[in-house]
Parts: C-alpha cells; structure tokens; sequence
C-alpha cells in the first residue's frame, strides 16, 4: 500500500531541515516507507541498525559516513543514540552534501539525546499503522488494527497469530534492546491488565496493588507503552471554572488490534458480543480523529467533572476548540453534559462521532457525524 501522503511530508520536513526523523511503532511500515521515498532519489545508502553487518560498518561512525553523499537512511536508531553527536557535526561539516533519514521505534522522550543534539537540525514526523483514509476498510481496521502484516493478512487466524507473536517480541525482546530491565512476565500482566482500563480513568495505585508493585513502577511501565506508541495518556483539560473536575489521565490503546488481542478477541464476531465493544470502538474512533487533524498530543484533551459532565475527546489549537462525543450508535441524542460542555469549554463545535458515513446537525453547533463521513473531510 502507498502511502503517498506521507511520502510527500518527508519531502517538506527536507525542505526544512537536512535530518528527518520518522517515529512510529516497530513493524508499522517505517522501512518501507523511507524506501518508496528513496526511490525518487538519485542514490541512498541504508543501514539497518539490527543487521550485526551494519553495526559493524557503524563502529566507527565518522569514518563510516564521512564520504557518503546524498540520502542516508538509519534504521532502528533508537538502539545507537550514541549516533547523534556524530550526525550533528557530518551535517554541520556537509550540509549540502548529505541528507539523513533516521528510523526510531521510540519516542522523543525515551530517545533523549536526538532533541537535545540536533536541535536545529531535525524534524520529526511520526508514522502511525494503517489509517481509516489509507485502509477504507472501517471493520477489518477495528479488528485487526493497522499494522500492516495485520491488516493485509490472508485470514483472520493469521492476523491473530501476527499479533500474539507481535506482542510476545514487544515484549520479550524490544523492551530490553531499550535498556528497560523489567520482567517481561510482570510486563505482560501489567499490559494484559491496562486492557481492561481501555477508555477509562487510569489508576496507578490500583494496579499497582493488584500487582504487588508500586504506583511509581506502574508509572514507568506506562511511560514506557506510551513512549514506544503502544498507548495513548489523554491528559484532563482543565477549564478555568469552579467545578471540581477530574485530574487523571485516561489510557487508550493506539491500535485495536494488539488491544483485541490481549482481550481475547479474533474476529468481528467475537468483537461485536464483546462488553467492551463500545471502549474498543471508542478508542479506535478517537485516534482516528486525531489522525486526521495531525494533532500533537500536546493540543488533545479530555474533560470530566466530578458531577458527571464529560468531554471524550477536546483539540485545543489557536483557532478553534473542537469537542468530541464518541458513540457506538446509531441514534444519538444530545445529553446535558454536551450542552455543558460546548458553553463551559467554548466549543467552536461539538461533534458526535458514530459508525458509518450518516452526517446531519442535532442543535447549533452540535453535529452528527460518522467516522468514515468524518475522515473523508
């Protein structure tokens, strides 16, 4: 599958800066992406930072990439971070000479070194799996989710075992090439248990009892998930108002698929007399969503006070707020806690999102809409 669009945003962020950076999860089509946009170069070298035989080239980085014009591509750098000093002085020395796309299965905060050395020097771009505008295929997406071997696999029991062995490597061998020393039996339990918080109120203390561990273990193996894009922390918004409001975090798996998974669930069968139904389709709706706006974590909100009005999902940006109801139904409703929150927030609109592509308005400034409606703008 092309993914033209994004192709065309490594092409701007080089317009910028002469390093680019794609983050994403592992396996959701970095590497293949960075070719298809290596093809419409002149030349690239690549490196592929779990080849021992590019490790080697590597032991000597300057000397290595010293001489090398054009496109370089670096692949999994987030197990080098001792790579970045050296990029910063070759592009320094050969700006106009030397390109580099630079691979990561990790995020800012856990590749520390990349902001703080580059900066000045690097965009970042972040890939996501297989998106509702790429895939057009609403229901196997909300199975399976968006990876790419997921996805596109002949059957639903292939999907379900790539997505077992996914999370059996994640787990197991991913974590600790991080330098994580964490048990990845105690790992699991904690992920297995995060599942069942999908879409609700996290609680690190709680957890952290059923576990035996701390709340400030708990903590960390979250920031973990979340640095390595497995989960999503929407923060609370708070309003400048006298309602006491809710203060914690809510937690979302960011691919439905690998949250299936570790719910039990393989087929839209199983999916549909599932209880948690409703969270799976909420969660999947709403990184859809911020897909779509290309929304930084840093501008997506949620909002709950402790009398019970409630917001999903809240982008924040300096033109607009935009209020996000998630529902799986067909016949919604507008409740008083919408009302109180597109006058407590000052929503610019209120959206109820539901399945399929019906699109029509409920009250002023309150819209109906469904997701695949949504996505195609």
């Amino acid at each position: 599958m092309k993914r033209e669009k994004f192709i065309a945003k490594i092409s701007q962020a080089f317009a910028v800066n002469p390093i680019v950076a794609i983050l994403g999860p592992r396996q959701c089509g970095k590497t293949t992406v960075a070719k298809m946009f290596a093809a419409s170069q002149p030349g690239f070298v690549h490196f592929d930072l779990e080849d021992p035989r590019d490790l080697a080239r590597l032991d000597n980085p300057m000397l290595a990439l010293e001489n090398i014009s054009g496109l370089i591509i670096i692949d999994e750098i987030q197990l080098r971070p001792d790579l970045f000093p050296v990029l910063r002085v070759l592009i320094d020395k050969k700006c106009d000479q030397q390109r580099y796309l630079i691979l990561g299965s990790a995020s800012r905060d856990l590749i520390q070194q990349s902001s703080e050395t580059l900066a000045g020097r690097i965009s970042h771009l972040e890939l996501t799996p297989f998106t509702l505008a790429e895939a057009a295929n609403a229901n196997r997406l909300l199975v399976r989710g968006g990876f790419p071997k997921s996805f596109l696999a002949e059957t639903e029991q292939n999907s379900a075992d790539w997505r077992r062995e996914y999370i059996s490597s994640f787990l197991e061998r991913d974590i600790p090439k991080l330098g994580f020393n964490i048990p990845s039996r105690t790992l699991r339990r904690f992920w297995v248990m995060l599942a069942h918080y999908h879409a609700n109120i996290f609680n690190a203390t709680e957890i952290g009892n059923s576990l035996g561990v701390s709340h400030t273990a708990i903590r960390h193996y979250l920031d973990i998930l979340t640095g390595t894009f497995m989960v999503r922390n929407l923060q609370p918004w708070f309003a400048n108002i006298k309602k006491r409001q809710v203060k914690s975090p809510k937690i979302y798996f960011r691919d439905t698929g690998i949250l299936n998974s570790l719910i039990g669930v393989e087929d839209q069968n199983q999916l549909l007399t599932h209880p948690k139904l409703g969270a799976v389709w909420e969660g999947f709706a709403l990184e859809e969503i911020i897909r779509f706006h290309a929304a930084v974590s840093e501008d997506c909100y949620y909002w709950r006070t402790h009398t019970g009005a409630e917001l999903d999902l809240l982008i924040v940006t300096s033109q607009q707020r935009l209020g996000f109801e998630i529902k799986y139904t067909d016949s919604p409703t507008i409740s008083k806690s919408m009302r109180i929150a597109l006058e407590d927030l000052e929503l610019s609109r209120l959206f109820i999102i539901v399945p399929g592509a019906q699109k029509y308005q409920l009250a002023e400034n309150i819209h109906v809409i469904g997701i695949v409606t949504y996505i195609q703008g």
